[in-house]
């Protein structure tokens, strides 16, 4: 097959979406296909061609205040690539609704007969003021754009429930996978909870810092906070971190081996954000066999699987910190997660997503 994916941005820029579309492609390239990403740059002032694992990027000139939006520049250009590129593809993989690049594509190719498929990644909301307010008319904009997609593809449960909600389709579900070598990588724990991810306070890693404390003053652990990222948090973070006084580092996004290194020797795992549509940190720690602990709503995605906690926000910080003294010291005993590979994801995309158009 001839496929174009569109992303916000791709490869080396660092980011959950970033991520899913690279291994996405590199898979089905690897296998034969053949694989195009048009993907934002806010770093040129043209289009810039290159390729990378036998996959051909074309880098598309973006604005992006604030490392978000990426608003397509040399628009009339684009408009024309596009048509171009859709009338020689045999499917339109478009990734991101909170992305403008993405869903101007859209709205370009919205009655042009290449069949789409389209991964909203979606939130249900936007994670400040401003943005939450932009969302309610961006919504209305996607709901209508989506009619013209062939397929909606949600990347969990929780996910397809909003998009039902909000976009009025009912997706297909298909989860992330993990690099094919991470399930050989033992656990070996040390004496950490780890967080890694954007630094932004919807992220609850000042809770998760109040957490570490009561398990050390009450449940007599020695163990220190370490944070892999940055955001617009990070500041207010160190400062609540500081004054509760607990042992913390926090770390700039490390390169991915560094970072599954750090995973593998933590004695937990934490993710408990307000909001996610997925989570492929929660993946990679379960393949690992890490303990973790996730947040509903979105964390019951992984209820089913060992060594794996679900808790409420609504619960006090205490009430979760007894829960995790309990799974850190049960969690041996599960057995470790079982988690696909990409590839395996890949090959469920072919039969489920692309092919189910025909």
């Amino acid at each position: 097959m001839r496929m174009l994916f569109v992303s916000p941005s791709y490869y080396p820029h660092v980011g959950g979406v970033e991520y899913v579309v690279k291994s996405i492609a590199e898979r089905l390239a690897k296998m034969g296909h053949e694989v195009t990403v048009l993907a934002g740059e806010p770093n040129t002032d043209k289009p810039v061609e290159e390729e990378i694992n036998n996959v051909h990027v074309t880098r598309w000139p973006v604005w992006s205040p604030g490392g978000a939006y990426h608003i397509p520049k040399r628009r009339g250009e684009l408009d024309e690539w596009l048509r171009r590129a859709s009338r020689n593809v045999d499917v339109v993989h478009l990734h991101n609704v909170h992305s403008v690049f993405t869903i101007y594509a859209l709205h370009v190719l919205r009655d042009h007969g290449v069949r789409k498929v389209l991964t909203p990644h979606y939130h249900g909301t936007g994670h400040t003021v401003f943005r939450r307010f932009l969302w309610v008319f961006w919504r209305g904009l996607c709901r209508d754009l989506v009619r013209y997609v062939d397929t909606v593809h949600a990347v969990s449960d929780y996910e397809a429930g909003l998009i039902a909600r909000d976009f009025g389709v009912e997706p297909v579900v298909i989860g992330h996978g993990v690099e094919e070598w991470i399930s050989g990588v033992g656990w070996r724990p040390e004496d950490y909870v780890m967080y890694s991810g954007r630094i932004e306070k919807y992220k609850n890693i000042h809770r998760l810092g109040n957490i570490v404390k009561i398990l050390n003053s009450r449940y007599s652990y020695s163990l220190k906070l370490k944070v892999f990222g940055d955001g617009t948090y990070k500041s207010r973070l160190e400062k609540h971190l500081e004054k509760l006084g607990i042992e913390f580092y926090i770390h700039p996004p490390q390169p991915y081996g560094k970072y599954i290194e750090a995973l593998s020797h933590a004695r937990l795992f934490a993710l408990i954000s307000e909001k996610e549509a997925f989570g492929l940190t929660v993946n990679e720690a379960n393949a690992i066999g890490v303990p973790v602990v996730v947040a509903e709503p979105w964390g019951r995605n992984f209820s089913d699987r060992p060594r794996t906690l679900v808790v409420s926000l609504s619960e006090s910080d205490e009430a979760i910190a007894e829960k995790i003294a309990h799974l850190l010291e049960t969690a041996h005993r599960e057995p470790k997660p079982v988690v696909p590979s990409w590839s395996e994801v890949a090959s469920i995309y072919l039969e489920r997503l692309y092919k189910i158009c025909e």
